[in-house]
């Protein structure tokens, strides 16, 4: 049936042209009589023009129908182009954002080691850190072959984070000062109150709902306030004397009123290691 029509439009067509062209020739001819009235000649001008607006009608609609597809192409590819623009922007701002992170990291780790007057600074970065572990260990590229022992002190930032726990040619694991392990080895630290008295103590814990690290068994009548700072003692041979550890944030009496408990917040933010110093023994 769609044939048909199509076929029966095409004879239409053609019978209009034909039709055109005969009243062409007729106004031509008319034309160069004097006596023929012109409304003749008039009547056979509209037909010519109607036949040709006819013929043109299907041949703009499909020369504006190419146009379109066209501008549509065009369209599309542009949009393409912004897209990858717009990816390619937000990498560079990720990547930015990643580089200044890391120079910050780098600039607080040469303040650093500047201070560890008495060790050899060895810089090294964070390869591996386990969430079954998160808390209680890392895994740094820097062993052995960098002069890294074990039980050196670990800073990051400006202040202590743990110890070398195990070393090997190439790697070494820390353990961190908020590992809840019994069989973690404790750090010996002292206050310095504002008043200017020391007390020394052991840090027990680490409470991660806060992330505070605990000081239990402290029976010293000196007051402790909140912001006094809290430093390695180097008591008990393993860590140097004067490291930083961080601030006092709260201080509480333990469940039979006999001994004080302190709340430390860190001087570093555990959750995010990247670059870490190793204070090497200056032989």
């Amino acid at each position: 049936m769609q044939k048909f029509s199509f076929n029966r439009r095409l004879v239409i067509i053609i019978v209009c042209l034909i039709v055109s062209f005969a009243l062409m020739t007729v106004s031509v001819a008319i034309s160069n009589k004097k006596s023929t009235p012109p409304l003749v000649q008039q009547f056979g001008n509209d037909i010519v023009g109607l036949v040709d607006r006819v013929v043109a009608i299907p041949s703009n609609g499909l020369s504006g129908s190419v146009s379109s597809i066209s501008e549509l192409l065009n369209t599309y590819q542009e949009n393409q182009q912004l897209k990858k623009q717009v990816s390619e922007l937000a990498q560079t701002k990720v990547r930015d954002q990643t580089l200044a992170k890391e120079n910050k990291q780098l600039k607080k780790e040469v303040s650093l080691n500047n201070s560890l007057t008495d060790y050899t600074a060895v810089t090294a970065s964070v390869i591996t850190r386990t969430p079954s572990s998160w808390q209680n260990q890392v895994v740094i590229n820097k062993g052995a072959s960098a002069g890294v022992q074990k039980n050196m002190p670990v800073m990051s930032g400006s202040g202590l984070i743990g110890r070398v726990a195990e070393v090997n040619k190439t790697n070494s694991k820390v353990e961190l000062i908020t590992d809840n392990n019994d069989s973690a080895n404790r750090f010996a630290v002292s206050i310095t109150t504002k008043s200017g008295k020391t007390v020394n103590g052991v840090l027990s814990g680490y409470k991660a709902e806060t992330g505070q690290i605990t000081m239990n068994n402290i029976t010293t009548k000196t007051k402790i306030s909140k912001g006094d700072k809290v430093v390695t003692s180097g008591l008990g041979g393993l860590t140097p004397k004067g490291l930083y550890v961080g601030k006092v944030a709260k201080t509480t009496g333990d469940d039979y009123g006999l001994s004080t408990k302190l709340y430390i917040t860190p001087a570093t933010d555990l959750s995010d290691l990247n670059i870490v110093t190793v204070a090497v023994t200056k032989s």
